[in-house]
């Protein structure tokens, strides 16, 4: 059994290596993907010890949602699950609107349930903000559901620091997530000190720079059309961020594990991240990512990944 950690002041307890599964049944935002492969790559999760898993809404759309809960039910073991959502976004005719209204959420709470096959969500954000509804007022419909037992903790995602305070006037924010990996730690200025402050549990989103971070680019690396515009993947930022991973790797290599392995090791090191949810397209790559619990970084080692990343 894989040590499991507390998320922030929530009553769920995980691996601290969790799953996200936008590639499991989001054919909206990959072409060609096998659902079978999904379903596979979520009951190796599963098998090898990792039970929490982060889905939305808008993976598919709906269809993310609706694998997971039929893996979900064919395991027997949901009480040993923890399953995140988020919704925001909603069709209106072809367009895709953003909702926080406390109606929509309502709505958004009761459809992900059937999708998921559950009578609970144990992690329910709202996925992004909209530019109408007090964040207070949208987080304080699901304090009325997490009353009724339909979901268990509160998330926010994509919010701004003012919008998140907005959300927790309360004191009801459970989990927020957004944007932060060793490329990109604008989040430490300002949302670090407010989510340990309010015991708000961070979780990070693209941990692994679009794979940059796995170590598996060098400068002659055929990029995707998606990756070439990103700006870490670009020009002299490009090899910058290079020469920075090949410090990393020499860590790597002297514990006998792989750059991804490090860096996913590095985040379970903050005061403020409990889990962390790299995404994988197969079950070889979640087998792959729950190596990263094998890392014991030493406190030298802590302090020069974070050198190696501010310089």
């Amino acid at each position: 059994m894989l040590k499991q950690t507390r998320i922030g002041k929530t009553d769920l307890f995980v691996n601290p290596l969790g799953l996200g599964t936008n590639a499991v049944g989001g054919h909206n935002l990959f072409p060609n993907l096998d659902e079978e492969v999904g379903r596979e790559l979520i009951r190796t999760g599963l098998a090898n010890g990792i039970n929490f898993l982060d889905t939305a809404f808008i993976y598919g759309p709906s269809r993310s949602e609706e694998l997971i809960g039929e893996v979900v039910k064919e395991t027997g073991n949901r009480s040993e699950i923890v399953i995140a959502t988020k919704a925001a976004y909603k069709f209106v005719g072809k367009e895709v609107v953003v909702d926080n209204s406390p109606a929509f959420l309502k709505q958004a709470v009761e459809e992900g349930l059937k999708r998921l096959q559950t009578d609970y969500i144990d992690l329910f954000y709202i996925h992004f903000p909209d530019q109408d509804t007090p964040k207070d007022e949208a987080v304080g419909a699901l304090k009325q559901l997490k009353d009724e037992g339909k979901i268990r903790a509160i998330g926010v995602s994509n919010f701004s620091i003012d919008q998140l305070k907005e959300a927790n006037k309360d004191g009801y924010v459970d989990v927020f997530q957004g944007a932060y990996n060793l490329l990109n730690r604008e989040a430490e200025k300002e949302f670090f000190p407010y989510t340990i402050e309010h015991d708000i549990s961070f979780v990070p989103f693209y941990p692994l720079a679009s794979g940059l971070l796995t170590g598996k680019y060098d400068k002659y690396s055929e990029l995707s059309e998606k990756n070439r515009k990103r700006p870490q993947f670009q020009g002299d930022m490009f090899e910058r961020n290079l020469e920075k991973i090949e410090e990393v790797r020499k860590i790597a290599i002297a514990k006998g594990a792989e750059v991804s392995h490090v860096v996913l090791a590095w985040y379970l090191t903050r005061d403020s991240i409990d889990v962390i949810i790299p995404g994988a397209k197969n079950a070889e790559q979640v087998r792959h990512n729950l190596k990263a619990l094998e890392v014991k970084l030493t406190e030298e080692e802590i302090q020069e990944i974070d050198r190696i990343f501010l310089s």
